[in-house]
């Protein structure tokens, strides 16, 4: 990977997704796939994209006739402070939405084939580099990716979320394989439509996926009316940036009720959200944002917390940071009054990890209360060292303290931590901690590192520091299925290099007659490589009439095979375009 500044910002957690693109395991076929979705869909979007679309195209370097290099990309990207990885198909939405907030694009570097040229379930590397990449070069939307992928990495998952990621993400794979038996693709849809029928409560990131597929990926923008088209899966598919204009997908105006529409990946969208404008975007983003732990705070945080099941931050009002797994934490009425991990937790401040209190220092978990003393109104956490001394907190000395929640503490006094101006955490020796006469914490656990903190200000998914954690996204252990090319796909492959390598002037194609007899021959419903051969002599001012015998060819195969008018007829409009 060809790195730049915006690259080396990326932290090492996320570096376990990144690939290299395989770019010169491109077949002549890939390119041909690839060049007729791009001028298919310039025609049309050229009408009906955002006025930014065209333009993005050109500022992000992306080519009409040939995949992009990723390095290509990254030296064009890098002019409007973004960059771009390679990544093997679909990756965990928290991790996608990261990289969004480091400003990178993540682009799933396999290419459709041909019989899913209109849709595709798989992402890929028309879906992201014709798609989510050119929308970027308008300032607004991209500030709106960077906030979604802020405040989406911080969003809250359960358990059943990743079982529906790797469900979703399966599925994908084996329809992205033409060779997979439709036996497997039936069991595979079965699974993920059980999962999504009993996900219970939508987690945060449920809910804010919600939020970037009708944006992101299915975006429109103007008036229910007059819109545009935005979203990166409408621009990289011809079926829907068609289908999507007509009266029968219904256009809704874009509000907070989005989070409550799912999506089907397989199949076309029912209905599309319009917003007024890309500041429109970022308000809506806010307000679901105010909802999540990230800013709530309070019991709820901690509830999601302990829900997801995994690593998670909560962060005290005095400025520490709890990094664990939350389970067992203890309430009254609707406060929490005792924060309890377990397992491996770090104690943090300013996202960096605070010595001698990494996951090896505290590896069976943490305990401590949240709120006020009881009596005096002491605030612990703005307590000064003049204040602290005159209360008693000295050195070897006991302490007995008494929360308003009724959580007790008593043990000797050894040092306060400060962060910022506020103390984030007091230790004491031969310490014991009770609540209404249960026991949380006894002398000889060791030393007893009590939280301060009068509240929680916020929860989200994730160690405050990954590195110091040692948190890493796994590569996805099952990987997209590399295609294996028998004896006639590798003929069909030399085919179209022949008429690319003759497009470009590299060879010379004379016998094009031949051609044309060896196609009718061995491949007569190859309809992008007749496409190829029509568009070639066309530019080419072919005066043998051949150019006719291979339009005579396509129109055939419109006729007999439904599936492919639309396709055929569309490329036959573009040959006609290239005169």
């Amino acid at each position: 990977m060809e790195s730049n500044e915006v690259l080396d910002k990326l932290p090492r957690h996320l570096m376990g997704l990144i690939i290299d693109q395989p770019y010169f395991s491109y077949t002549a076929l890939d390119h041909a796939i690839w060049r007729y979705v791009m001028r298919r869909n310039i025609k049309h979007l050229s009408k009906v994209a955002h006025g930014s679309y065209l333009e993005g195209l050109r500022r992000t370097g992306i080519s009409i006739d040939a995949i992009p290099h990723m390095y290509g990309m990254n030296r064009i990207l890098r002019e409007i402070g973004w960059a771009a990885v390679a990544v093997d198909g679909f990756i965990p939405p928290s991790a996608f939405m990261e990289f969004q907030a480091y400003k990178v694009l993540v682009i799933a570097v396999d290419i459709r084939p041909l019989d899913q040229i209109e849709y595709t379930p798989a992402p890929d590397i028309i879906h992201e580099a014709a798609g989510h990449a050119p929308i970027i070069a308008d300032p607004e939307y991209a500030d709106y990716l960077r906030f979604f992928g802020e405040i989406g990495s911080k969003a809250f998952s359960s358990a059943r979320d990743y079982e529906l990621y790797e469900a979703i993400r399966h599925l994908s794979i084996l329809k992205a394989d033409p060779y997979t038996p439709k036996s497997d693709i039936d069991e595979a849809e079965i699974r993920l439509a059980e999962l999504d029928r009993n996900m219970g409560q939508p987690s945060e990131m449920a809910m804010i996926r919600n939020l970037h597929w009708w944006t992101v990926e299915y975006g429109l923008i103007g008036n229910l009316d007059n819109f545009k088209i935005y979203g990166a899966g409408l621009l990289s598919s011809i079926g829907e940036s068609m289908n999507c204009m007509k009266p029968v997908v219904k256009k809704l105006p874009y509000s907070i009720d989005a989070v409550n529409y799912g999506f089907d990946i397989t199949t076309q969208q029912p209905q599309l959200f319009v917003t007024p404008d890309f500041k429109h975007l970022n308000s809506v983003l806010n307000e679901f944002a105010n909802k999540m732990a990230l800013r709530e705070g309070g019991s709820i945080a901690v509830h999601r917390a302990e829900g997801s099941g995994n690593t998670a931050t909560v962060e005290l009002s005095s400025g520490l940071q709890i990094s664990g797994t939350f389970k067992d934490c203890i309430y009254n009425d609707r406060d929490v009054i005792y924060l309890k991990t377990v397992g491996p937790t770090s104690l943090c401040a300013g996202n960096r990890e605070l010595p001698m209190h990494s996951k090896r220092f505290h590896a069976h978990g943490f305990g401590s209360p949240v709120g006020r003393l009881q009596a005096g109104g002491f605030s612990l956490q703005t307590m000064s060292e003049g204040e602290l001394d005159d209360a008693g907190f000295q050195p070897g000395v006991r302490q007995q303290l008494v929360f308003e929640s009724g959580v007790q503490v008593s043990g000797i006094f050894d040092y306060v931590r400060t962060h910022k101006g506020k103390n984030i955490l007091f230790s004491f020796t031969d310490c014991t901690v009770t609540y209404k006469g249960e026991i949380l914490f006894r002398p000889d656990w060791g030393k007893y590192d009590m939280a301060v903190g009068e509240e929680v200000v916020s929860a989200y998914q994730g160690p405050a520091d990954a590195d110091a954690f040692g948190f890493n996204f796994e590569a996805p252990a099952e990987r997209t299925h590399k295609i294996v090319y028998n004896v006639s796909d590798l003929k069909r492959h030399s085919m179209y290099q022949q008429l690319r390598d003759a497009r470009s002037g590299k060879e010379e194609l004379s016998d094009t007659e031949g051609f044309f007899r060896q196609i009718i021959a061995e491949f007569p419903m190859e309809w992008l490589l007749l496409l190829e051969l029509h568009d070639f002599l066309k530019s080419r001012k072919d005066a043998t009439g051949l150019v006719n015998k291979v339009a005579t060819q396509l129109e055939s195969i419109r006729a007999s095979s439904p599936g492919l008018s639309s396709v055929v007829s569309d490329g036959l409009v573009l040959c006609g375009n290239n005169n």
